[in-house]
Protein backbone atom coordinates (compact mmCIF):
# COMPACT_ATOMS: atom_id res chain seq x y z
CA UNK A 1 0.00 0.00 0.00
CA UNK A 2 2.86 2.58 0.78
CA UNK A 3 4.04 1.84 -2.34
CA UNK A 4 0.89 2.51 -4.50
CA UNK A 5 0.78 6.14 -2.59
CA UNK A 6 4.49 6.76 -3.23
CA UNK A 7 3.46 6.08 -6.97
CA UNK A 8 0.36 8.41 -7.03
CA UNK A 9 2.53 10.97 -5.22
CA UNK A 10 5.20 11.26 -7.77
CA UNK A 11 3.01 10.49 -10.36
CA UNK A 12 2.26 14.49 -10.80
CA UNK A 13 5.50 14.78 -11.56
CA UNK A 14 5.40 12.88 -15.19
CA UNK A 15 5.29 15.35 -17.79
CA UNK A 16 3.98 13.31 -20.89
CA UNK A 17 3.35 9.75 -21.61
CA UNK A 18 5.72 7.74 -24.09
CA UNK A 19 5.34 8.25 -27.45
CA UNK A 20 2.86 10.33 -27.23
CA UNK A 21 0.25 12.64 -29.83
CA UNK A 22 -3.07 14.26 -30.60
CA UNK A 23 -4.81 11.23 -29.93
CA UNK A 24 -3.36 10.79 -26.15
CA UNK A 25 -4.29 14.39 -25.11
CA UNK A 26 -7.57 14.81 -22.56
CA UNK A 27 -10.63 14.68 -24.48
CA UNK A 28 -13.87 15.07 -22.20
CA UNK A 29 -15.63 12.67 -24.55
CA UNK A 30 -16.55 9.07 -23.48
CA UNK A 31 -16.75 6.13 -25.44
CA UNK A 32 -20.35 5.21 -27.35
CA UNK A 33 -19.68 2.25 -25.41
CA UNK A 34 -19.60 2.84 -21.77
CA UNK A 35 -21.62 1.75 -19.11
CA UNK A 36 -21.77 1.00 -15.68
CA UNK A 37 -23.06 -2.02 -15.36
CA UNK A 38 -20.50 -4.74 -14.76
CA UNK A 39 -22.49 -7.15 -13.05
CA UNK A 40 -21.11 -9.99 -15.54
CA UNK A 41 -23.80 -12.74 -16.68
CA UNK A 42 -27.04 -12.32 -15.51
CA UNK A 43 -28.86 -14.81 -17.21
CA UNK A 44 -28.34 -18.04 -19.65
CA UNK A 45 -28.87 -15.71 -22.63
CA UNK A 46 -27.04 -12.54 -21.77
CA UNK A 47 -23.52 -11.75 -23.10
CA UNK A 48 -20.51 -11.89 -19.84
CA UNK A 49 -20.10 -8.08 -19.66
CA UNK A 50 -16.46 -6.51 -19.45
CA UNK A 51 -15.17 -3.18 -18.93
CA UNK A 52 -12.14 -2.09 -20.73
CA UNK A 53 -10.37 1.52 -19.06
CA UNK A 54 -8.26 2.88 -21.60
CA UNK A 55 -6.71 6.20 -22.50
CA UNK A 56 -7.14 6.76 -26.07
CA UNK A 57 -8.78 9.80 -27.78
CA UNK A 58 -9.48 11.48 -30.64
CA UNK A 59 -8.81 9.26 -33.65
CA UNK A 60 -7.03 6.90 -31.33
CA UNK A 61 -10.56 6.29 -29.42
CA UNK A 62 -12.64 6.20 -32.70
CA UNK A 63 -10.67 3.89 -33.86
CA UNK A 64 -10.80 1.53 -30.88
CA UNK A 65 -14.62 1.95 -30.30
CA UNK A 66 -14.88 0.33 -33.82
CA UNK A 67 -12.62 -2.42 -33.32
CA UNK A 68 -14.33 -2.98 -30.04
CA UNK A 69 -18.16 -2.73 -31.37
CA UNK A 70 -16.72 -5.09 -34.27
CA UNK A 71 -15.36 -7.35 -31.70
CA UNK A 72 -19.30 -7.62 -30.22
CA UNK A 73 -20.66 -8.10 -33.32
CA UNK A 74 -18.81 -10.91 -34.13
CA UNK A 75 -20.04 -13.64 -31.44
CA UNK A 76 -22.62 -12.95 -28.71
CA UNK A 77 -20.68 -14.91 -25.44
CA UNK A 78 -18.95 -11.97 -24.38
CA UNK A 79 -19.83 -7.73 -24.49
CA UNK A 80 -16.93 -5.69 -23.94
CA UNK A 81 -17.57 -2.08 -22.55
CA UNK A 82 -14.76 0.66 -23.77
CA UNK A 83 -14.18 3.19 -21.33
CA UNK A 84 -12.47 6.15 -21.42
CA UNK A 85 -10.67 7.00 -18.44
CA UNK A 86 -8.71 10.10 -19.08
CA UNK A 87 -4.97 10.13 -19.48
CA UNK A 88 -2.23 7.65 -18.51
CA UNK A 89 -1.78 9.57 -15.83
CA UNK A 90 -5.37 9.90 -14.72
CA UNK A 91 -6.48 6.74 -14.99
CA UNK A 92 -3.99 5.22 -13.10
CA UNK A 93 -5.17 6.52 -9.50
CA UNK A 94 -8.89 5.33 -10.44
CA UNK A 95 -7.84 2.04 -11.43
CA UNK A 96 -5.75 2.39 -7.76
CA UNK A 97 -8.70 2.94 -6.02
CA UNK A 98 -10.38 -0.59 -7.08
CA UNK A 99 -7.55 -2.56 -8.27
CA UNK A 100 -7.45 -5.87 -7.19
CA UNK A 101 -11.41 -6.35 -6.07
CA UNK A 102 -14.49 -7.28 -7.80
CA UNK A 103 -15.02 -3.51 -8.50
CA UNK A 104 -11.77 -3.29 -11.19
CA UNK A 105 -12.73 -3.03 -14.60
CA UNK A 106 -11.20 -6.86 -16.28
CA UNK A 107 -9.06 -4.92 -18.48
CA UNK A 108 -6.65 -1.42 -18.11
CA UNK A 109 -4.45 0.43 -20.51
CA UNK A 110 -1.20 1.50 -18.65
CA UNK A 111 1.92 3.36 -19.88
CA UNK A 112 4.97 1.48 -20.82
CA UNK A 113 7.02 3.00 -17.53
CA UNK A 114 3.82 1.66 -15.29
CA UNK A 115 4.96 -1.53 -15.87
CA UNK A 116 6.90 -1.78 -12.42
CA UNK A 117 4.42 -0.62 -10.49
CA UNK A 118 1.77 -3.18 -12.08
CA UNK A 119 4.15 -6.40 -11.62
CA UNK A 120 4.55 -5.15 -7.91
CA UNK A 121 0.70 -3.40 -7.25
CA UNK A 122 -0.95 -7.38 -6.76
CA UNK A 123 -3.80 -5.63 -8.93
CA UNK A 124 -3.07 -8.23 -12.13
CA UNK A 125 -3.55 -11.69 -13.13
CA UNK A 126 -0.19 -11.88 -15.82
CA UNK A 127 -1.26 -12.85 -19.35
CA UNK A 128 1.48 -15.72 -19.07
CA UNK A 129 -1.44 -17.51 -16.48
CA UNK A 130 -3.48 -17.96 -20.07
CA UNK A 131 -0.97 -18.04 -22.57
CA UNK A 132 0.32 -21.24 -20.54
CA UNK A 133 -3.27 -22.38 -19.78
CA UNK A 134 -4.31 -22.45 -23.60
CA UNK A 135 -0.68 -22.71 -25.28
CA UNK A 136 -1.12 -19.79 -27.22
CA UNK A 137 1.61 -19.00 -29.67
CA UNK A 138 2.90 -15.88 -29.09
CA UNK A 139 6.06 -16.36 -31.73
CA UNK A 140 3.04 -14.84 -34.06
CA UNK A 141 3.78 -11.54 -32.43
CA UNK A 142 6.82 -8.75 -32.95
CA UNK A 143 9.04 -10.10 -30.08
CA UNK A 144 11.11 -6.37 -29.93
CA UNK A 145 7.53 -5.34 -28.18
CA UNK A 146 6.76 -8.53 -26.38
CA UNK A 147 10.74 -8.04 -24.72
CA UNK A 148 9.42 -4.84 -22.97
CA UNK A 149 6.51 -6.32 -21.11
CA UNK A 150 8.50 -9.86 -20.33
CA UNK A 151 10.21 -9.74 -17.48
CA UNK A 152 11.57 -13.69 -16.12
CA UNK A 153 10.06 -15.05 -19.19
CA UNK A 154 6.90 -14.26 -18.03
CA UNK A 155 4.47 -11.67 -20.33
CA UNK A 156 2.95 -10.01 -17.49
CA UNK A 157 0.50 -7.57 -19.89
CA UNK A 158 -0.40 -7.75 -23.80
CA UNK A 159 1.12 -4.91 -26.10
CA UNK A 160 -1.63 -3.11 -26.96
CA UNK A 161 -0.39 0.95 -28.38
CA UNK A 162 3.15 0.35 -29.43
CA UNK A 163 5.88 3.17 -31.06
CA UNK A 164 9.21 4.20 -31.24
CA UNK A 165 11.23 7.32 -31.83
CA UNK A 166 12.47 8.40 -35.25
CA UNK A 167 14.17 11.00 -36.60
CA UNK A 168 11.63 13.77 -38.81
CA UNK A 169 13.40 15.78 -41.40
CA UNK A 170 12.73 18.54 -43.86
CA UNK A 171 14.02 17.13 -47.25
CA UNK A 172 13.37 20.55 -49.40
CA UNK A 173 15.63 21.79 -46.39
CA UNK A 174 18.09 19.14 -47.28
CA UNK A 175 18.19 20.14 -51.14
CA UNK A 176 18.52 23.70 -50.10
CA UNK A 177 21.32 23.12 -48.03
CA UNK A 178 23.43 20.89 -50.79
CA UNK A 179 22.36 17.55 -48.58
CA UNK A 180 21.15 14.52 -49.66
CA UNK A 181 17.26 14.73 -49.12
CA UNK A 182 17.35 10.33 -49.71
CA UNK A 183 19.96 10.43 -46.77
CA UNK A 184 19.58 11.35 -43.16
CA UNK A 185 22.72 11.62 -41.26
CA UNK A 186 23.20 8.45 -39.06
CA UNK A 187 25.32 9.49 -36.60
CA UNK A 188 25.56 12.25 -33.58
CA UNK A 189 28.86 14.02 -35.83
CA UNK A 190 26.68 13.86 -38.78
CA UNK A 191 23.90 15.46 -37.07
CA UNK A 192 26.25 17.99 -35.89
CA UNK A 193 27.46 19.01 -39.06
CA UNK A 194 24.42 18.33 -41.01
CA UNK A 195 22.37 20.93 -38.03
CA UNK A 196 25.35 23.54 -39.30
CA UNK A 197 24.47 23.32 -43.45
CA UNK A 198 20.83 23.47 -42.47
CA UNK A 199 20.82 26.29 -40.05
CA UNK A 200 19.61 29.35 -41.41
CA UNK A 201 18.61 33.05 -39.84
CA UNK A 202 14.50 31.49 -39.44
CA UNK A 203 15.36 27.92 -38.98
CA UNK A 204 17.49 26.05 -36.68
CA UNK A 205 19.22 22.34 -37.75
CA UNK A 206 17.94 20.25 -35.03
CA UNK A 207 15.59 19.58 -32.35
CA UNK A 208 14.66 17.48 -29.68
CA UNK A 209 11.59 17.60 -27.09
CA UNK A 210 12.70 18.23 -23.70
CA UNK A 211 11.37 14.95 -22.71
CA UNK A 212 13.01 11.83 -21.08
CA UNK A 213 12.05 9.50 -22.88
CA UNK A 214 13.93 10.36 -25.96
CA UNK A 215 17.06 10.65 -23.99
CA UNK A 216 16.51 7.04 -22.87
CA UNK A 217 16.27 6.03 -26.40
CA UNK A 218 19.39 7.56 -27.47
CA UNK A 219 21.46 6.18 -24.35
CA UNK A 220 19.72 2.70 -25.61
CA UNK A 221 20.57 3.03 -28.67
CA UNK A 222 24.31 2.78 -28.08
CA UNK A 223 23.75 -0.12 -26.09
CA UNK A 224 23.63 1.80 -22.48
CA UNK A 225 21.48 0.94 -19.75
CA UNK A 226 19.49 3.36 -17.15
CA UNK A 227 19.45 2.28 -13.90
CA UNK A 228 21.65 -1.18 -12.69
CA UNK A 229 20.98 -4.55 -12.22
CA UNK A 230 20.54 -5.51 -16.22
CA UNK A 231 18.47 -2.23 -16.46
CA UNK A 232 16.17 -3.41 -12.96
CA UNK A 233 15.66 -6.86 -14.87
CA UNK A 234 17.86 -9.38 -13.62
CA UNK A 235 17.26 -7.64 -10.05
CA UNK A 236 15.44 -4.53 -8.66
CA UNK A 237 17.49 -1.92 -9.42
CA UNK A 238 18.85 0.17 -6.94
CA UNK A 239 21.48 2.47 -8.79
CA UNK A 240 21.29 4.81 -11.78
CA UNK A 241 23.68 4.83 -14.61
CA UNK A 242 21.97 6.83 -17.22
CA UNK A 243 25.17 9.46 -16.12
CA UNK A 244 27.58 7.24 -17.79
CA UNK A 245 29.74 7.46 -20.58
CA UNK A 246 26.71 7.28 -22.76
CA UNK A 247 24.12 9.32 -21.53
CA UNK A 248 27.20 12.02 -21.30
CA UNK A 249 27.66 11.50 -24.97
CA UNK A 250 23.79 12.49 -25.54
CA UNK A 251 24.41 15.46 -23.15
CA UNK A 252 27.29 16.23 -25.19
CA UNK A 253 25.89 15.63 -28.49
CA UNK A 254 22.94 18.07 -27.73
CA UNK A 255 25.72 20.79 -25.57
CA UNK A 256 27.29 21.02 -28.98
CA UNK A 257 24.76 22.10 -30.82
CA UNK A 258 23.03 24.49 -28.53
CA UNK A 259 26.62 25.97 -28.29
CA UNK A 260 26.81 26.56 -31.72
CA UNK A 261 23.32 27.99 -32.30
CA UNK A 262 22.15 25.10 -34.34
CA UNK A 263 19.78 23.74 -31.92
CA UNK A 264 16.43 25.05 -31.37
CA UNK A 265 14.56 24.61 -27.85
CA UNK A 266 10.79 24.64 -28.06
CA UNK A 267 10.45 23.29 -24.25
CA UNK A 268 8.56 20.72 -23.55
CA UNK A 269 5.35 20.40 -25.52
CA UNK A 270 4.90 18.25 -28.34
CA UNK A 271 2.34 20.61 -30.03
CA UNK A 272 5.23 23.40 -29.70
CA UNK A 273 7.95 21.36 -31.39
CA UNK A 274 5.78 20.12 -34.24
CA UNK A 275 4.17 23.57 -35.29
CA UNK A 276 8.04 24.52 -35.28
CA UNK A 277 8.52 21.73 -38.11
CA UNK A 278 5.88 22.51 -40.10
CA UNK A 279 6.42 26.47 -40.02
CA UNK A 280 9.83 25.56 -41.03
CA UNK A 281 11.18 27.11 -37.60
CA UNK A 282 13.60 23.82 -37.73
CA UNK A 283 15.34 21.09 -40.14
CA UNK A 284 15.25 18.13 -38.10
CA UNK A 285 13.42 16.64 -34.39
CA UNK A 286 12.91 13.41 -32.76
CA UNK A 287 9.37 12.48 -32.64
CA UNK A 288 7.46 9.36 -32.39
CA UNK A 289 6.17 7.01 -35.37
CA UNK A 290 2.67 6.92 -34.22
CA UNK A 291 2.99 10.41 -35.30
CA UNK A 292 4.98 10.43 -38.99
CA UNK A 293 1.55 9.99 -41.21
CA UNK A 294 0.19 13.51 -39.37
CA UNK A 295 3.22 15.10 -39.99
CA UNK A 296 3.59 14.35 -43.81
CA UNK A 297 0.04 15.60 -44.24
CA UNK A 298 0.80 18.86 -41.62
CA UNK A 299 4.00 19.99 -43.60
CA UNK A 300 3.76 21.78 -46.89
CA UNK A 301 7.13 20.37 -47.75
CA UNK A 302 8.51 16.79 -48.57
CA UNK A 303 8.93 14.87 -45.33
CA UNK A 304 12.04 12.43 -44.43
CA UNK A 305 11.77 9.66 -41.78
CA UNK A 306 15.05 8.11 -40.25
CA UNK A 307 16.11 6.08 -37.45
CA UNK A 308 17.69 7.78 -34.65
CA UNK A 309 21.46 8.82 -34.46
CA UNK A 310 23.88 7.31 -32.26
CA UNK A 311 27.22 7.86 -31.08
CA UNK A 312 29.82 7.66 -33.64
CA UNK A 313 32.04 5.24 -31.53
CA UNK A 314 29.72 2.53 -31.25
CA UNK A 315 27.12 0.72 -33.59
CA UNK A 316 23.45 0.95 -33.60
CA UNK A 317 21.65 -1.17 -31.15
CA UNK A 318 17.85 0.21 -31.96
CA UNK A 319 15.11 0.97 -30.19
CA UNK A 320 12.97 1.22 -26.77
CA UNK A 321 9.14 0.40 -27.36
CA UNK A 322 7.06 2.40 -26.29
CA UNK A 323 3.34 3.57 -25.57
CA UNK A 324 1.07 1.18 -23.40
CA UNK A 325 -0.28 -2.41 -22.42
CA UNK A 326 -3.27 -4.12 -21.53
CA UNK A 327 -3.42 -5.63 -17.79
CA UNK A 328 -5.66 -8.39 -17.04
CA UNK A 329 -7.26 -7.58 -13.12
CA UNK A 330 -7.07 -10.14 -10.87
CA UNK A 331 -9.88 -10.87 -7.78
CA UNK A 332 -12.95 -10.10 -10.84
CA UNK A 333 -14.43 -13.33 -11.45
CA UNK A 334 -13.14 -15.60 -13.35
CA UNK A 335 -15.82 -15.70 -16.46
CA UNK A 336 -14.91 -11.84 -16.91
CA UNK A 337 -11.18 -13.18 -17.50
CA UNK A 338 -12.08 -15.40 -19.73
CA UNK A 339 -14.11 -12.46 -21.60
CA UNK A 340 -11.21 -10.57 -21.37
CA UNK A 341 -8.80 -12.94 -23.02
CA UNK A 342 -10.94 -13.24 -25.97
CA UNK A 343 -10.96 -9.91 -26.03
CA UNK A 344 -6.74 -9.91 -26.23
CA UNK A 345 -6.89 -12.48 -28.45
CA UNK A 346 -8.95 -11.04 -30.91
CA UNK A 347 -7.29 -7.41 -31.04
CA UNK A 348 -3.89 -9.60 -32.17
CA UNK A 349 -5.29 -10.93 -35.29
CA UNK A 350 -3.73 -9.39 -38.43
CA UNK A 351 -6.97 -8.10 -39.72
CA UNK A 352 -7.37 -6.25 -36.34
CA UNK A 353 -3.78 -4.96 -35.88
CA UNK A 354 -4.15 -3.69 -39.55
CA UNK A 355 -6.82 -1.39 -38.91
CA UNK A 356 -5.43 -0.02 -35.75
CA UNK A 357 -2.06 0.34 -37.33
CA UNK A 358 -4.15 2.31 -40.18
CA UNK A 359 -6.16 4.10 -37.87
CA UNK A 360 -3.53 4.84 -35.31
CA UNK A 361 -0.08 5.29 -36.81
CA UNK A 362 1.03 2.68 -33.96
CA UNK A 363 3.21 -0.58 -35.08
CA UNK A 364 1.33 -3.74 -35.63
CA UNK A 365 1.61 -5.97 -32.54
CA UNK A 366 1.24 -8.80 -35.33
CA UNK A 367 3.38 -8.54 -38.15
CA UNK A 368 1.43 -10.52 -40.60
CA UNK A 369 -1.06 -7.31 -40.49
CA UNK A 370 1.78 -5.19 -42.66
CA UNK A 371 0.52 -7.83 -45.55
CA UNK A 372 -3.09 -7.68 -45.40
CA UNK A 373 -3.88 -5.33 -48.69
CA UNK A 374 -5.12 -2.23 -46.92
CA UNK A 375 -1.70 -1.94 -45.11
CA UNK A 376 0.37 -2.20 -48.49
CA UNK A 377 -1.53 0.52 -50.05
CA UNK A 378 -1.14 2.99 -46.89
CA UNK A 379 2.38 1.67 -47.39
CA UNK A 380 2.95 2.98 -51.38
CA UNK A 381 1.30 6.32 -50.33
CA UNK A 382 3.41 6.68 -46.84
CA UNK A 383 6.44 4.52 -47.86
CA UNK A 384 8.18 6.08 -44.80
CA UNK A 385 5.95 3.95 -42.58
CA UNK A 386 8.32 0.90 -43.55
CA UNK A 387 11.38 2.95 -42.36
CA UNK A 388 9.78 3.32 -38.71
CA UNK A 389 8.61 -0.80 -38.81
CA UNK A 390 12.79 -1.75 -40.18
CA UNK A 391 14.43 0.13 -37.27
CA UNK A 392 11.99 -1.84 -34.70
CA UNK A 393 12.71 -5.01 -36.40
CA UNK A 394 16.19 -4.34 -36.88
CA UNK A 395 16.58 -3.70 -33.13
CA UNK A 396 19.10 -5.89 -31.30
CA UNK A 397 17.74 -7.54 -28.19
CA UNK A 398 19.35 -6.45 -24.99
CA UNK A 399 18.99 -5.59 -21.47
CA UNK A 400 19.43 -1.54 -23.17
CA UNK A 401 16.56 -2.35 -25.58
CA UNK A 402 14.02 -3.93 -23.70
CA UNK A 403 13.74 -0.71 -21.40
CA UNK A 404 14.17 -0.41 -17.79
CA UNK A 405 11.95 -1.27 -15.53
CA UNK A 406 11.93 1.27 -12.10
CA UNK A 407 8.41 1.94 -10.48
CA UNK A 408 9.72 6.00 -9.97
CA UNK A 409 10.35 5.83 -13.93
CA UNK A 410 8.01 9.52 -13.79
CA UNK A 411 9.66 11.04 -11.44
CA UNK A 412 13.11 10.10 -12.88
CA UNK A 413 11.83 11.64 -16.22
CA UNK A 414 11.24 14.40 -14.74
CA UNK A 415 14.66 14.69 -13.32
CA UNK A 416 15.76 14.46 -17.07
CA UNK A 417 13.81 17.03 -18.27
CA UNK A 418 15.00 19.65 -14.95
CA UNK A 419 19.23 18.17 -16.38
CA UNK A 420 18.60 19.08 -20.24
CA UNK A 421 16.87 22.77 -19.50
CA UNK A 422 20.24 23.30 -16.77
CA UNK A 423 21.99 21.94 -19.70
CA UNK A 424 20.65 24.31 -22.39
CA UNK A 425 21.65 26.96 -20.00
CA UNK A 426 25.19 26.02 -19.80
CA UNK A 427 25.06 23.71 -16.44
CA UNK A 428 28.24 21.19 -17.15
CA UNK A 429 26.60 17.79 -18.84
CA UNK A 430 28.17 15.83 -16.42
CA UNK A 431 26.93 17.85 -13.46
CA UNK A 432 23.68 18.17 -14.75
CA UNK A 433 23.64 14.57 -15.14
CA UNK A 434 24.98 13.22 -11.87
CA UNK A 435 22.37 15.77 -9.88
CA UNK A 436 19.21 13.79 -11.80
CA UNK A 437 21.09 10.19 -10.95
CA UNK A 438 20.81 11.16 -7.37
CA UNK A 439 17.54 12.49 -7.30
CA UNK A 440 16.70 9.24 -8.93
CA UNK A 441 18.42 7.39 -6.59
CA UNK A 442 17.07 8.42 -3.59
CA UNK A 443 13.63 8.17 -5.17
CA UNK A 444 14.29 3.88 -5.69
CA UNK A 445 15.32 4.34 -2.35
CA UNK A 446 12.38 5.29 -0.88
CA UNK A 447 9.97 3.50 -3.00
CA UNK A 448 11.91 0.05 -1.72
CA UNK A 449 12.00 1.37 1.93
CA UNK A 450 7.72 1.55 1.41
CA UNK A 451 8.00 -1.52 -0.10
CA UNK A 452 9.42 -3.60 2.67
Amino acid sequence: MKLRLLFLAILSLFVLAACTNSDSKKNDTTSTNNTNDNSGKDTASDPIEIDFWHAMSGTAQETLDTIVANFNKSQDKYKVNAQYQGTYEESLPKLRSVGGTKDAPAITQVFEIGTKYMIDSGFIEPIQTFIDKENYDISQLEQNILNYYTVDDKLYSMPFNSSTPVMIYNKDAFKAAGLDPEKAPATFNEVIEAAKKLKTDDMAGFSMLTYGWFFEQLVATQGGLYVNNDNGRSDTATESVFNGKEGLNVFNFLKQMNDDGTFGNFGTNWDDIQAAFTAEKVAMYMDSSAGVAGMIDAAPFDVGVAYIPYADDVERAGVIIGGASLWMSKGIEEQEQEAAWEFMKYLQTSEVQAEWHLGTGYFAINPAAYEEQNVKDKWAEYPQFKVTVDQLQSTKESFATRGALISVFPESRQQIVNALERLYQGEDPQKALDDAATETDKAMETAEKANQ
